[in-house]
């Protein structure tokens, strides 16, 4: 492996050159000239809140120039402020902040002026802010609780600070979150999932924000996120539901994609040329959807566009406004697609086309001063004459203003001035000084005589005239003395006065001459040329394969210049070589003496002299004889043979080529080791035949082409004839029985699996997660073990194996078991009621933290019961009813409830333990509904033309009444209904006289109660007005009669019954009239909220007494 690398000095001039030119307007310092800013800081200045401020401010002019300041666009006296200060010679203030000053005083908008007898110029105009970093502001972080394969978002909202911080995610180990394509950050620091899955489930997932101005970071509080599976909620959902519903949470379903930012399906952006355009996009699905950008109309611009956040962000560096358009993304998986444009609008802050530049005229001349900007919008361009608007500053004959354009004519010494142009748009600004120095000077060359030059062969020189003069002097180069002047393609002139000569030959080599001349006046100078041999490297370092312990050597040899002093450096893998004795460096090679492991990698030779740099590699690679195998394993263990296994060492660059297996005798020949086999370097296990009553143990050693390995660590022992164990017990569990202990238990091997004599078991138990080393007892031969003193309901993983006196079984397989359970500790919070109807109502809450539930959670209880009627007043008997909703449910309907009633209910987690504290009771009250039917009709003291009616509010009202509705007709002897009359009576009333019958005629009577929401179920009743007085008395008589008072006092007894029974009924979860007639009428509200999400819970009744008024 080879490689070469040559740096050209010349080259390396050349681009120096092209950065550093001297313009040839620069005028010495030596003459008079108007002041030039040279440093300024920059205009958006944020300064450490916690450190002096230093607004710098440099400038140069003869005179030397004096400086002031204005803030906020007032003269800022320095002298009047003790915290301020500013440095001798200079214009830089220096604002003292550590010594009491507070950086907030000093924000505002600062400009400096720097100022002589030939002009003032002016800095930009500085804006000073203290950055900032605010502390996070505290707010309540709800537990998030998705179910697998939906999508998520974590919402950062950092504070706001100056400049704004870097946003990351990091857990509570400082490791920062690992992201995909399915779990990404966005731009504005929140962190989206596209769909989540059950290893997403953790509790510290924080945002920090990271403020680099003051070096300080700011943390989040951590976000929870459990995701829950479909198993699970359809285990929840069967536990709520009866035998004859049909419901279930759908299996994790596919999805097509949905964008999750941004959102709708177009958005805009706007971004100034020069900056760098980021547009995302993050969608949700499942499968997780991939992102693809396009530009409509167009293409994406090459070499500038970058995909970032695995193509969920498009990157687009140094804008322009041809990079306007419609952006599309199109986030696509196997079932659909979705798509957002981004209407993206580059505008521009003013940039220059041609700045103004220092005009330096002898007196007489004319000049111009050129100020051209674009932007977008386009800028606009206005001018000051030192560091007054041009309209009212002095007067001066020889200039005229055209737009962007000052015009000079025969200007004069007074003419000498410093001219700001100001280019603005909405976006930005851009100010430039240029002065105009009226001189009259002779040229004068600023290069130092006779400099010496020198180059390598085949590249660029630049030789030097640096020159001053007014007027501007005319430049020619000869070369020698008495040459000609030089001209011709094989040279540049460039304006600054340097001669190119873009290939240098050896016999470019001599001296070079410099003319420059003006009406004042003429000057030469000389410089002398030099050009080199280049360096080469003519035998180049090659690739060894070296042993371990060998010695190596690589060369390096060089052809130079002799005029030239090379030194020559050894690198290892881009780094010095290491400081070890064992590397020695000769003149033209490496040496490394007894090579280790850690000496393989890249050599580079690196040739160095004043003028270029030449380099070669190689690669040395050490080999060795591989190391030793381990981890040996015997498996499979029969009488007769046995299978073993191991782990191969590293082969140390070296390919393992055969395994030797040994064997040792424990029972005969301890400490004397047998040839057993060999097989080939790509196996590594083996099944060896044995004999009968040998105690065997095994080793393995590699080899390859160097050599033989040390041998491995020797296997455990095998010993013939008798066995061990061939199984381990099954069906091993960890549960509980209190809370500080683990009951271990499995079922034990029969009497023929034991393979020996004195079977016992290896139970063995560590902490899951927190312990890294077992805790192992061996008991006899049990079926139970209990650990005590763990911690309440964490997880343990276990294992159980046996063993007799020949030895342990095969390594059982573990499981996990937890230790007791405690009651939990926490109460549900945050506990809402959502009444639907009058009988309806939904109960929300939110979970408890996982690790206060100290067990299984099994799910939350909601107890409920009625604490009055709104309509009533009085004492009661109290049902006070549950329904268990299963699993981390947080949300549950109430069915059954009485209408116009005030109720309480508390929330209650439930774990294999049993119940955890109840939540604080939350009062709600249901709307009014339909009242049942009134609890009696009677009809008493029937005359000729009047029947008296009686009648008992209904037993459930419901509601405030607001009237009573009796509706009647005449019935004939052929049972004939005639016209129906209604009546309306006040609520208030019980009895009613109807006047104006017909005397002799049957009446059927139609009785209900009214509430505002409706009428209530009737009851209906018969009467006959009576014939005459006889008829009447006779009526009376029978009323009278024992018989028939009989037979009334059965029918009540028997009424009563019935009465009972309903009642009982009812308290079972039986249905009262009114709620028979609200589902006759198929309540629209009630039917898509069991339908939704099937959140009725198990339902269970109790009763007490209570006091509280009914």
């Amino acid at each position: 492996m080879l490689k070469k690398k040559s740096i050209s000095a010349g080259k390396a001039s050349l681009v120096l050159f092209l950065c550093q030119m001297i313009s040839a307007l620069d005028v010495p310092l030596d003459l008079s000239q108007p002041p030039t800013i040279t440093q300024q800081s920059p205009k958006d200045y944020i300064v450490d809140p916690r450190e002096n401020i230093v607004i710098q401010c440099e400038a140069k002019g003869k005179p030397p120039p004096s400086f002031s300041w204005t803030r906020n666009g007032t003269h800022f006296d320095i002298d009047k402020d003790a915290q301020v200060t500013m440095k001798p010679n200079s214009g830089t203030l220096v604002i003292n902040i550590m010594n009491g000053g507070k950086a907030e005083a000093y924000e505002g908008v600062y400009q400096c002026t720097a100022r002589n007898e030939r002009g003032a110029a002016i800095s930009n105009n500085i804006v000073i802010r203290p950055s900032r970093s605010p502390l996070w502001t505290k707010e309540k972080l709800e537990p998030n609780q998705v179910r697998e394969g939906d999508s998520l978002v974590l919402h950062c909202r950092p504070p706001v600070g100056l400049p704004p911080p870097i946003i990351f995610w990091m857990d509570n180990a400082f490791q920062r979150l690992p992201q995909s394509e399915r779990v990404s950050q966005g731009l504005n620091g929140d962190l989206y999932f596209s769909n989540v899955q059950p290893e997403d489930t953790r509790e510290d997932y924080i945002c920090y924000a990271r403020f680099n101005h003051t070096q300080t970071i700011q943390q989040k509080q951590p976000i929870s996120v459990k995701v829950f599976s479909v198993d699970s909620l359809n285990d929840t959902i069967a536990a709520n539901l009866s035998d004859t519903d049909i419901y279930g949470a759908k299996p994790v379903t596919e999805r097509q994609p949905v964008l999750l930012t941004p959102t709708g399906s177009t958005s805009t952006k706007v971004e100034l040329r020069g900056n760098v355009l980021l547009l995302e996009c993050i969608a949700a699905g499942l499968p997780t959807p991939v992102i693809r950008w396009i530009k409509e109309g167009g293409e994406l611009p090459a070499n500038r566009t970058f995909f970032e956040n695995f193509k969920k962000t498009l990157k687009i560096i140094d804008v322009s406004e041809a990079d306007s358009g419609n952006y599309k993304c199109i986030a696509r998986n196997i079932l659909g697609s979705a798509h957002h444009v981004i209407s993206v609008t580059v505008k521009a802050a003013p940039y220059w086309i041609t700045a103004p530049r220092n005009l330096v005229l002898s007196p007489g001349e004319d000049g111009t001063l050129i100020c051209r900007a674009n932007g977008n919008p386009k800028p606009n361009i206005s001018w000051l004459a030192n560091g007054v608007p041009i309209a009212i500053a002095p007067e001066d004959p020889s200039r005229k203003v055209d737009g962007d354009t000052i015009i000079f004519s025969h200007v004069q010494e007074r003419s000498s001035a410093v001219y700001q142009c100001n280019a603005s748009n909405e976006y930005g600004y851009l100010l430039a000084n240029a002065f105009v120095n009226v001189l009259a000077e002779p040229p004068r060359i600023l290069t130092p005589a006779n400099k010496l030059y020198q180059v390598i062969a085949d590249s660029p020189a630049l030789l030097d005239c640096a020159y001053f003069g007014s007027p501007k002097p005319e430049i020619e180069w000869f070369k020698g003395v008495k040459g000609s002047i030089l001209r011709g393609n094989e040279y540049v002139f460039h304006d600054n006065g340097t001669l190119e000569i873009p290939v240098a030959q050896k016999d470019s080599t001599g001296t070079y001459t410099c003319v420059a001349r003006n009406e004042l006046g003429k000057i030469q100078n000389e410089v002398q040329l030099e050009v080199k041999d280049p360096t080469m490297i003519i035998k180049q370092p090659e690739y060894k394969v070296i042993q371990r312990y060998g010695q190596v050597s690589f060369e390096c040899i060089i052809k130079h210049d002799s005029t030239l002093l090379p030194t020559v450096i050894w690198l290892k893998d881009n780094n010095e070589l290491p400081d070890d004795e064992r590397f020695l460096v000769g003149k033209d090679n490496l040496t490394i003496m007894n090579v280790t492991d850690k000496d393989d990698g890249t050599y580079t030779c690196i040739v160095n002299t004043t003028l270029d740099s030449v380099s070669a590699s190689a690669v040395l690679t050490v080999v060795a004889r591989p190391n030793p195998p381990f981890d040996l394993e015997l498996t499979g263990q029969l009488e007769r043979s046995v299978e073993l296994s191991w782990i191969p060492g590293d082969e140390n660059n070296s390919p393992i080529t055969n395994f030797v297996i040994e064997y040792e005798d424990g029972l005969h020949e301890p400490g004397v080791w047998h040839y057993q086999t060999e097989v080939p370097g790509t196996q590594t296990t083996v099944q060896l035949k044995l004999s009968p009553y040998v105690n065997y143990s095994f080793r393995v050693i590699a080899v390859n082409e160097i050599g033989r390995s040390q041998p491995s660590e020797s296997s455990e022992q095998y010993l013939t004839k008798s066995a061990n164990p061939d199984e381990n017990p099954s069906n091993v569990q960890g549960i509980g029985s209190e809370p500080d202990n683990l009951v271990i238990t499995w079922e034990s091997l029969k009497g023929f699996q034991s393979n020996g004599p004195g079977l016992q078991y290896k139970v063995s138990w560590r902490q899951k997660d927190v312990d890294d080393e077992w805790t192992s007892v061996i008991v006899a031969n049990v079926s139970k073990y209990i650990v005590s003193g763990t911690p309440t309901f964490v997880p343990y993983e276990i294992k159980v194996q046996a063993l007799n006196d020949l030895g342990y079984a095969p390594e059982p397989s573990e499981v996990i078991g937890h230790s007791g359970e405690d009651l939990p500790m926490v109460a549900p919070g945050n506990v809402q009621v959502h009444v639907i109807n009058s009988t309806l109502a939904k109960v929300h809450w939110d979970p408890v933290p996982l690790k206060s539930v100290r067990g299984h959670l099994q799910g939350y209880k909601v107890y409920y019961w009625k604490v009055q009627s709104l309509s009533r007043r009085s004492r009661r008997h109290v049902e006070k009813k549950i329904l268990t909703f299963r699993g981390n449910k947080t949300f549950g309907m109430l069915p059954g409830l009485e209408p116009y009633s005030s109720y309480k209910l508390n929330v209650r987690v439930v774990n294999g333990k049993g119940e955890g504290p109840a939540s604080p009771d939350k009062v709600f009250k249901t709307p009014e509904g339909v009242p049942s039917s009134p609890s009696f009709l009677k009809i008493t003291n029937p005359t000729l033309d009047s029947l008296t009616l009686e009648w008992g509010s209904p037993t459930h009202p419901n509601g405030v009444l607001t009237s009573y509705i009796l509706k009647f007709q005449p019935i004939n002897n052929t049972h004939e209904l005639g016209p129906l009359v209604e009546i309306r009576i006040p609520a208030n009333e019980s009895s009613l006289i109807l006047k104006n019958l017909n005397y002799s005629t049957r009446y059927k009577f139609y009785f209900n109660a009214q509430t505002s929401v409706g009428s209530g179920s009737q009851i209906t009743e018969e009467a006959v007005t009576i014939m005459d007085e006889a008829m009447a008395s006779r009526q009376v008589d029978i009323a009278t009669q024992g018989w028939f008072i009989g037979l009334m006092c059965a029918v009540a007894l028997l009424i009563l019954i019935l009465l009972i029974v309903c009642f009982i009924r009812r308290n079972k979860g039986g249905k009262y009239p009114v709620k028979e007639k609200e589902d006759a009428h198929a309540d629209p509200e009630i039917q898509p909220m069991k339908e939704d999400d099937g959140t009725f819970g198990e339902y269970r009744l109790f009763s007490f007494v209570s006091s509280a008024p009914f």
